[in-house]
């Protein structure tokens, strides 16, 4: 079971998610704002946290940054909005999953075990993996054990899920690879999104790889493949 961080100004949500979550044998620690997640996040450990935008002191997108730069800890972002772009600012902060009020408590939950399925999964594949490739003299350069990558000897900062899928599409270059397929294998089966969260993801990879974007081919009504160009 996993100990939960819920942070909403909304007491009414932050009861709801408690009552689901503890139900199913999780322990939860509540946060009234983002000032107050952080701070617990710094003196604390948790397995994930489920961080509303819209709150006063600090929203969930600073807290997210500043969460992120103690600790690499799954976050699902809550929002009253649909909009693309928070959806994609949550993304580039490294999000792993983007829930819209309102919500069924029991699909959170599953959104919970669906994202610690896929960190462990993912954990486990950097711990078996003892590679650096490059490409292009070393103009791009990637370090599948660290997770670590460099453009034109900079170093880059993605998303946790922005390595996800450059290291798939890395360990199958060269191969067509259909959209449901870089779904199931980078997302899991068990995601709860759509196609248009790959293509943003697409679209956020490219960004990071600046000049290098082009290695990323699209394929028209197929999906994605990463070609080595000669």
């Amino acid at each position: 079971m996993y100990h939960i961080l819920v942070v909403d100004d909304e007491i009414r949500i932050r009861s709801m998610i408690r009552k689901y979550a503890e139900f199913e044998g999780h322990t939860v620690t509540e946060a009234g704002d983002g000032m107050e997640a952080v701070r617990l996040v710094r003196s604390g450990e948790f397995d994930i946290i489920i961080l509303d935008i819209m709150m006063p002191e600090l929203d969930g997108f600073s807290a997210c940054r500043e969460i992120r730069k103690a600790k690499n800890i799954p976050i699902i972002m809550l929002s009253a909005r649909g909009e693309e772009y928070d959806k994609i600012n949550g993304f580039e902060l490294g999000v792993d999953d983007y829930v819209v009020k309102p919500f069924s408590p029991r699909e959170l939950m599953l959104r919970v075990e669906a994202v610690m399925k896929r960190t462990k999964r993912s954990e486990s594949v950097a711990q078996n993996e003892n590679q650096i490739l490059e490409f292009d003299g070393g103009g791009l350069r990637v370090d599948l054990t660290a997770r670590i990558v460099y453009v034109a000897g900079k170093r880059v900062e993605m998303s946790p899920k922005e390595y996800d899928l450059l290291f798939y599409m890395l360990r199958n270059r060269n191969v067509a690879l259909d959209r449901e397929r870089l779904i199931r294998d980078v997302w899991g089966y068990d995601f709860f999104g759509d196609a248009r969260t790959l293509d943003t993801h697409i679209k956020l990879l490219r960004k990071s790889l600046g000049k290098y974007s082009e290695y990323i081919v699209t394929l028209r009504g197929v999906g994605y493949r990463f070609e080595e160009l000669k």
